[in-house]
């Protein structure tokens, strides 16, 4: 049976219903003999509070009963306003239970065999764990005297690495920036055009520069490898022009 939620008007209908109650029963004795069905009226439910759990029935009962011992005033405590702001009643969850004896003292032989175990890493803590390094204390030594390079030419020149990595970096945001630049300017150039036609002409254009821009790089490094291979290819001659004794 689904419960709900008592709420102000019931408990105030509750309270008004006990009195009148409470007031026939002083002066009328033949009301100690009523039927068994009054006996489950609401004012059996538990203590009259607003939040406490109250059946549907219960409920109705108590509407009939104030509209026929108040049949002047009906609209007060209508089924509607009774079953206004009520809910379904979801009863409290049950108690945790007391946990047994046994339970009570396996949990407390656990916490000193805890207390104990700490007490004993602090007084006498475990050893290091033995890494790679410990364990191997030249390896690093080693492996760098093995892949040492064997010629001169194999070291390279760091500082014309970072030269050309810098070089190449700024090569390609130069073409980005070019790029982006000049589709920005078609864009914005044809802005009475419809928008499928911008898009085209943007596109183009970019493609157009990126292609010139890569053939004039290409240009430039063919003509700067071919400067190199000319240069190398003369030979230096060496004269002796003057000579003195000191």
């Amino acid at each position: 049976m689904v419960l709900l939620t008592m709420t102000a008007s019931i408990v105030d209908a509750l309270k008004l219903l006990n009195d009148q109650r409470e007031t026939d029963d002083c002066n009328n004795d033949a009301s100690e003999q009523r039927p068994n069905a009054e006996s489950s009226s609401p004012a059996s439910s538990p203590e009259p509070t607003v939040g406490n759990p109250i059946s549907h029935s219960d409920i109705i009962n108590l509407h009939r009963k104030l509209k026929a011992s108040q049949s002047s005033a009906p609209s007060k405590y209508s089924l509607e306003q009774l079953l206004q702001g009520s809910r379904v009643y979801i009863p409290p969850p049950p108690p945790k239970p007391e946990p047994s004896e046994e339970y009570k003292a396996l949990m407390a032989r656990l916490r000193r065999e805890e207390d104990a175990r700490s007490y004993e890493r602090m007084i006498n803590p475990p050893p290091p764990l033995e890494t790679f390094q410990h364990r191997f204390p030249h390896a690093a030594r080693a492996f760098a005297e093995a892949n040492r390079p064997s010629k001169t030419e194999d070291l390279g020149d760091d500082e014309v690495t970072v030269n050309e990595i810098h070089r190449q970096v700024m090569l390609i945001i130069n073409f980005l920036v070019s790029i982006a630049g000049v589709a920005v300017s078609l864009w914005i150039a044809g802005r009475w055009w419809s928008l499928s036609s911008r898009i085209f002409l943007a596109l183009g254009g970019s493609i157009v520069v990126a292609v010139a821009e890569v053939a004039v790089y290409s240009s430039y490094m063919w003509r700067l490898g071919d400067a190199k291979s000319k240069q190398g290819a003369v030979k230096e001659i060496k004269e002796v022009v003057r000579t003195w004794i000191v």
